[in-house]
């Protein structure tokens, strides 16, 4: 039942939160690790994200050793609005499990989904974007404020599907719910901080709680990334930590490569694993203007304003032609007088 509480509580807080999201020209992957970003990718944004991964895994107290490789991706789509974006994640992996226990060693070979996950997710809450300080680029580009760890938030609901005979999770029910609550924070100019808040397989007879954290900065080369990232995992029957590393490469703005690797803190089992990956997106996004309505004390200010201030060319325009009907009128005027027969022509 808390379970349920906690999804009821996400769905609530996304459809009541006022936001103002925004798109990126550059490409937003949520790779090479495996936090998922605050941000959409943006309205009528198509973006792929796939990688091919190996990992031996060895496990002291079972005397089982696991050799793995698979594919990861992610399909992502920004639909109706900025902040609101539809996921299709999963994890395809070939897993040859060698068992030890005898005195000839047989292996096992199987093959499924790892993940299966379709869901959507909101952005609840962006912070405001800050006043450049004209004076210092230092300031607004490489200091630290403290402000800037307010973070960006995001909520996502999705549900995980298992359908047949899964090897990897034979006593799993078909569908599960997952929940996650998302942070970001830049600071610093180049640094970025994700953290990932997860509930996964709510309503089967395992649920597992995980969190991760990422920290991201980007070179001097602006192309090039770097990241560190940890995660950790709690159910019933599992749990471990997992550190991760990697960089990206920055192809063009809507190309990405990766690599990364990691390892986990424990011997049951011990995890060593690497991969790559690559990112494409297709743009479609346009950008809708809305326009502002003005104050009441706006509109009093405007009315009371001369052409000459509102636009200057304009208002030169508008003064030269009154100067000139002035002294045609002065002319004309003139021309109309009469004649004083009191002059005399000198």
């Amino acid at each position: 039942m808390k379970h349920l509480y906690l999804t009821l509580l996400i769905v609530l807080l996304a459809a009541s939160a006022p936001l103002y999201a925004q798109y990126t020209d550059i490409i937003n992957s949520n790779r090479p690790g495996r936090s998922v970003s605050a941000y959409a990718p943006g309205k009528n944004v198509y973006q792929g994200e796939m990688g091919f991964f190996y990992e031996r895994r060895k496990h002291d107290g079972l005397r089982t050793e696991n050799e793995q490789y698979g594919t990861d991706f992610a399909l992502r789509v920004g639909i109706l609005e900025e902040r609101l974006e539809l996921t299709w994640q999963g994890i395809y992996m070939w897993d040859n499990l060698t068992y030890n226990t005898s005195s000839t060693p047989y292996t096992v070979r199987q093959n499924n989904f790892y993940q299966n996950t379709i869901g959507a997710k909101y952005l609840i809450y962006e912070p405001k974007i800050k006043e450049p300080n004209l004076y210092s680029w230092r300031y607004d580009h490489t200091r630290f404020h403290l402000s800037d760890l307010i973070p960006a938030v995001s909520a996502y609901i999705g549900t995980n599907l298992f359908f047949g005979d899964n090897p990897f999770y034979p006593d799993e029910a078909p569908l599960s719910l997952k929940a996650m609550l998302i942070t970001q924070s830049h600071f610093a100019g180049s640094w970025v901080l994700t953290t990932n808040i997860i509930f996964d397989r709510l309503g089967g007879d395992d649920p597992l709680f995980s969190y991760i954290l990422t920290l991201t900065h980007s070179l001097p080369d602006p192309r090039y990334s770097v990241f560190l990232e940890h995660q950790g995992f709690k159910s019933d029957s599992y749990g471990d930590g997992i550190f991760r590393f990697g960089a990206a490469r920055l192809i063009n703005s809507h190309l990405q490569v990766d690599a990364s690797a990691g390892l986990n803190i424990k011997n049951t089992p011990s995890r060593l694993f690497a991969g790559l990956g690559v990112s494409y997106r297709l743009d479609y996004h346009e950008d809708e203007y809305v326009p502002v309505p003005l104050q009441e004390e706006d509109k009093d200010s405007l009315e009371e304003e001369t052409p000459e201030l509102i636009d200057h060319k304009a208002g030169r325009k508008m003064k030269f032609e009154k100067q000139n009907r002035k002294k045609k009128k002065n002319k004309k005027k003139k021309g109309n007088r009469k004649k004083n027969p009191f002059d005399v022509d000198l």
